[in-house]
């Protein structure tokens, strides 16, 4: 076994800042975090010599990275080019994602997953299958012909995945997936997110009885909040047990409506980030094919040639900056929103999320204009500037 001890940096726990202090690592876990003075003789010393160590950052909606997108490249080699296309920007555990697509290749998918689990593939959590269980209403850059109801083969194959990872979140409308569906995937460990949905209050109030936790990018592709029916944005927002996640770019939520949000969310379920990122980040690319349809890549955002949203051109180290620089959050929470929240909504925040006795060693080193120097998954280097 090897201990380290990481000092030379301030330390965020996950609840508060920690001075004068280090991180003591073994074998991939930390054992705990000890005043300078208290480093055991002989353990191996890293010194950062200033910045912060920061839990690493989770990531709940990648489509994409580093020039590969899921739905293109469903392969062990295409996973392990997504997750460290985005070591660089702080992410230690993430999702890769699968819109909408047929079902033999949502089947090569999954099993690549398999592949990435006995790889041990370094921040690979599971994967995110968004649809193809859709409402057509909502359907954002889904293609509309490979949105379909949930069947019984359907919700077999869910399941089954979900044995096979150590992670499954897929995304489904409310309104057309029925609440004793639902039931039987959450019962089988499967997390269920509401989205691209159009559906009612008194439809998310089944889903989220029947086990639906959370919500896919809150205000986009989903109802909206009217003055005589919350739809699914106002629900997920008053129902303490749904999660959200949300694209903080300033391009798919305005900055105001997102302060609405955080100050009507109520608990405990929490708001938290994702990048919804696609195959150009960490990339120079300008452009990419999805479902044989072409997303171009211009002033910020990803779009259809007329005009949808496709993902976003976002990071997470830049979701952060910018819900502390634009909406006006505290560095403390805005690290909750990409840590702990995120890892409490898939049911991991007892490694994950957190940095304190048996946590993953999974963290960033950030300079204090949150550069991010360094980025470390399970005491191991995988990003260094």
């Amino acid at each position: 076994m090897t201990r380290t001890a990481l000092l030379g940096a301030r330390i965020f726990d996950g609840e508060e800042w920690i001075e004068d202090s280090a991180l003591l690592v073994n074998d991939g876990v930390v054992e705990d975090i000890v005043a300078i003075g208290d480093i055991p003789h002989g353990v191996a010393r890293h010194d950062f010599a200033g910045g912060m160590l920061v839990p690493g950052f989770i990531d709940l909606q990648v489509n994409g990275g580093g020039g590969v997108l899921l739905n293109e490249d469903r392969t062990l080699s295409g996973l392990r080019t997504i997750c460290s296309a985005h070591y660089q920007y702080g992410t230690t555990a993430l999702l890769p994602t699968l819109i909408t697509d047929t079902p033999a290749i949502t089947a090569e998918t999954v099993a690549a997953g398999k592949a990435a689990v006995d790889a041990q593939l370094p921040g690979f959590l599971g994967l995110h299958l968004e649809g193809p269980h859709l409402s057509l209403a909502r359907k954002g850059a889904h293609d509309p012909a490979l949105i379909r109801p949930m069947n019984e083969e359907d919700l077999a194959n869910l399941i089954a995945a979900r044995q096979a990872l150590p992670n499954l979140l897929t995304t489904v409308a409310a309104e057309t997936v029925k609440p004793e569906q639902i039931a039987r995937l959450t019962e089988a460990g499967v997390v269920v997110s509401i989205g691209h949905s159009d559906a009612s209050m008194v439809q998310v109030e089944a889903a989220a009885k029947a086990g639906a936790s959370m919500a896919t990018h809150l205000f986009n592709a989903m109802s909206q909040i009217g003055n005589r029916e919350p739809g699914v944005a106002g629900s997920v927002l008053s129902l303490g047990t749904m999660s959200a996640g949300l694209i903080a770019d300033g391009i798919h939520v305005h900055p105001e409506t997102i302060g609405i949000a955080l100050r009507a969310k109520t608990g405990p379920a929490h708001i938290f980030l994702v990048t919804d990122a696609m195959s150009l980040t960490g990339s120079d690319l300008q452009s990419f094919t999805l479902n044989g349809r072409v997303i171009h890549r211009a002033n910020g955002a990803l779009r259809l040639e007329d005009g949808t949203l496709a993902g976003a051109d976002l990071t997470m180290i830049d979701a952060i900056k910018y819900m502390r620089d634009v909406v006006g959050l505290s560095l403390e929470e805005v690290l909750r929103m990409a840590t702990l929240y995120p890892a409490r909504s898939l049911g991991v925040a007892h490694r994950h999320g957190f940095l304190g006795q048996g946590s993953v060693a999974s963290f960033v080193h950030l300079s204090d204009t949150l550069k991010v120097n360094s980025t470390w998954i399970d005491g191991q280097s995988v990003f260094a500037v």
